[in-house]
């Protein structure tokens, strides 16, 4: 009676969870990992605290393959989408914009800088000027994306999945490493 009523209650949440969707593949992975796991855990220890490891282990390793997934999808786009003139859906509000930072938190993210401006393009890449404090002007070419309220920026090596915000002329990023801050810059 017990597990049937668990049951139940588990399959109801993931119903919502799956209505309600999910902004990227890792997000995704660990609702899903974690509806797995918490059946999994109820069904092998039928205690709560075993359903609670079921949940906590089904959600890292479904966040994981998620996140790897994000990350192939990424490297896909990027290798398919090489042409300077080619538009991509998946830019969203982004696409088109220019952005200066007017706060990056915590400080200590990145090397000092005096400007740091984000191009959004309509191709799929972010670029990223640096001007630092003696002068030197560093690029960087990135590649991103936009699901929902979720951005997706990577390139070789390293994937940030980020949530942001636009109010009027001000960007809010929020990532487990930094939040920053941008102020709109008009063409």
């Amino acid at each position: 009676m017990k597990t049937r009523r668990t049951l139940r209650t588990a399959a109801g949440l993931f119903a919502i969870i799956a209505v309600l969707g999910c902004q990227s593949s890792a997000q995704t992975g660990g609702l899903i990992g974690s509806g797995v796991g918490a059946l999994a855990g109820q069904a092998i220890g039928g205690n709560t605290e075993a359903t609670l490891l079921g949940t906590a282990i089904g959600a890292g390793v479904g966040f994981i393959i998620g996140n790897e997934e994000d990350k192939q999808r990424a490297r896909s786009m990027s290798a398919s989408t090489r042409s300077m003139h080619y538009a991509h859906s998946e830019v969203g509000v982004l696409g088109g914009t220019r952005w200066k930072t007017v706060s990056l938190a915590p400080v200590g993210v990145g090397d000092p800088y005096v400007s740091k401006i984000l191009e959004f393009r309509r191709d799929g890449r972010v670029i990223t000027t640096t001007t630092r404090p003696d002068g030197e002007v560093d690029i960087m070419n990135e590649r991103y994306r936009v699901v929902g309220r979720t951005l997706i920026i990577n390139r070789a090596g390293y994937l940030v999945n980020a949530e942001f915000g636009i109010a009027g002329d001000e960007l809010i990023i929020s990532a487990e490493e930094f939040r920053a801050v941008l102020r709109r810059l008009r063409p």
